[in-house]
């Protein structure tokens, strides 16, 4: 007896058929695709060029509001780490997920209602939480009771501050500090101001990651790791002392 099973009619009629109407629609899509791309090419002056070019104009564009954007350098309060007319690249992914500013890095923000109406670039000093104080008796910066050395890009000649200040940084800002600091309008200055002279985090619009132009002046910014070694401000008995906020005019 044949046991073996015999395809029933179910069987055969459940199979692809080879009659080729699955290629032949695929290739009707094709052919759709590239008449609606032959289509704008036809309608746009420059044809494919002029569509290329609005391409990456749009890549441009989202790419400069999410993710990074070219800011230059307007005066010479980082001097001579970044100078006038310089480009810098900032990252404005560096705080989107949760990260925040760190001490030592460059930072881009809005002044708008706390230094001026425009964009600033500086150097994060102090965070939330910070003790900042200068100067200590060897004239020097301290954040959290400990002294920074800022020698590597303090512009030369130049001393931490010619104002005498001692604050506590509330949570959630930023006490920041041109590097040119003889030439530079920061938080010392505005201590007094709205805000006293701290910037809110949410005003940060990114991170100067790298200088890309002039070419000759490209490098990335690195964060000097005299700030990567101030102690946080809940492990030093320094920064539970109450600030004074003192501050003079800057010169």
């Amino acid at each position: 007896m044949d046991t073996e099973a015999q395809p029933t009619e179910r069987d055969r009629s459940s199979h692809p058929s080879d009659s080729g109407d699955a290629p032949a629609a695929e290739g009707a899509e094709e052919r759709s695709r590239f008449a609606l791309v032959a289509g704008i090419t036809n309608w746009l002056p420059g044809g494919r060029f002029s569509l290329t070019l609005l391409i990456c104009l749009l890549f441009l564009l989202l790419l400069n509001a999410f993710v990074a954007k070219p800011f230059q350098i307007p005066s010479g309060s980082m001097e001579n780490g970044l100078r006038i007319g310089d480009r810098v690249l900032v990252n404005k992914l560096a705080y989107r997920f949760g990260a925040e500013p760190r001490r030592g890095e460059v930072v881009v923000f809005d002044g708008t209602g706390y230094f001026g109406d425009a964009d600033y670039i500086k150097r994060v000093v102090g965070v939330g939480g910070d003790h900042v104080v200068c100067c200590d008796e060897e004239g020097r910066l301290q954040v959290n009771g400990r002294p920074v050395d800022e020698s590597t890009f303090l512009f030369p000649g130049d001393s931490p501050s010619t104002v005498t200040f001692d604050v506590e940084v509330p949570e959630g800002a930023l006490f920041v500090l041109g590097d040119h600091r003889s030439a530079s309008s920061d938080s010392r200055d505005h201590l007094g101001s709205p805000g006293g002279g701290m910037i809110p985090v949410g005003r940060v619009i990114g991170r100067a990651d790298w200088i890309v132009w002039p070419y000759a002046h490209l490098t990335r910014l690195h964060r000097p790791s005299a700030y990567a070694r101030v102690p946080a401000a809940d492990a030093s008995p320094e920064a539970a002392r109450p600030a004074k906020n003192a501050a003079g005019a800057h010169g």
